[in-house]
C-alpha cells in the first residue's frame, strides 16, 4: 500500500499528474480541484494516494489532503460509484461542501457533479448519511478554511441551535449550515450567530 508520494511535479497530462521521485515517474489520477492547486512544474508536491486494483490493472489516485482521500474512499464505497464519479464529485464540491450536502440531504448539490444524476445522488446520501457525523461538518470546515474563514470554534450546540432557528424561519438546511459556518466565531452565543446570519442572508 502506498500511503503518499512526495516528489517534484514533472508534468500534467489531462486528469493526471506525473510525480518524479528519485528518477521514477508516478502517474497519479487527480480531481480537477486537486489539479488546480498543484504547484508549478518542478515544484515539490505530496499527494496522499489510493491504489485501485481492477481487472484492467492498477491505478493511483492522489489528493492534497487526507480529508479528501477519506471522502474519496467513502464515495467509492457507495454501490455504483467508481473513482471517476467520486473524482467528479470532489471536483465540484469541496470536502466541507460535500459533508454539508450529505448532512443536509441535499440532492441538488450532489447532482451538479458531472455524471451524477438524481438517483445516484440519492444513493450517495442514503449510504453515507450514517457514516458522516454532524460533528464532521464543524471539524472539517475549520480545517479547510475556504470559504469558511471565520469559523473559529464556538460550541457545537450553539451552532446547531442557530441552524435549527434558521430552519424554523424557512431557510434551507444547506443554506443555513453554510451561513452559520461562515458567521460563527469562538464564544458566540446562538442568539448572536442567528442575528449575524440573518443580516448576511438578508443581503
Amino acid at each position: 500500500m502506498i500511503a503518499y508520494i512526495k516528489g517534484s511535479l514533472a508534468y500534467i497530462q489531462d486528469q493526471t499528474a506525473i510525480i518524479d521521485v528519485g528518477g521514477v515517474g508516478y502517474l497519479i489520477h487527480v480531481s480537477a480541484s486537486t489539479l488546480s492547486r498543484l504547484p508549478p512544474r518542478q515544484g515539490e508536491v505530496q499527494l496522499f494516494t489510493y491504489m485501485q486494483t481492477s481487472e484492467n490493472g492498477q491505478s493511483l489516485h492522489g489528493f492534497l489532503t487526507q480529508e479528501e482521500l477519506r471522502l474519496f474512499t467513502l464515495l467509492i464505497s457507495v454501490s455504483g460509484i467508481g473513482p471517476r464519479v467520486a473524482s467528479a464529485i470532489l471536483s465540484t464540491l469541496s470536502p466541507s461542501q460535500l459533508i454539508i450536502a450529505i448532512v443536509a440531504d441535499d440532492v441538488a448539490a450532489l447532482s451538479k457533479a458531472q455524471g451524477v444524476g438524481k438517483k445516484t445522488a440519492q444513493r450517495v446520501l442514503l449510504e453515507l448519511r450514517d457514516k458522516i457525523k454532524t460533528t464532521d461538518t464543524w471539524d472539517n470546515a475549520g480545517k479547510e478554511m475556504q470559504p469558511f474563514q471565520n469559523l473559529g470554534s464556538p460550541d457545537t450546540s450553539e451552532k446547531q441551535d442557530a441552524i435549527d432557528a434558521l430552519l424554523a424561519l424557512g431557510y434551507g438546511r444547506t443554506e443555513a449550515m453554510q451561513t452559520v459556518l461562515e458567521i460563527a466565531e469562538e464564544n458566540m452565543t446562538a442568539d448572536q450567530i442567528i442575528k449575524q446570519s440573518l443580516k448576511k442572508l438578508s443581503k
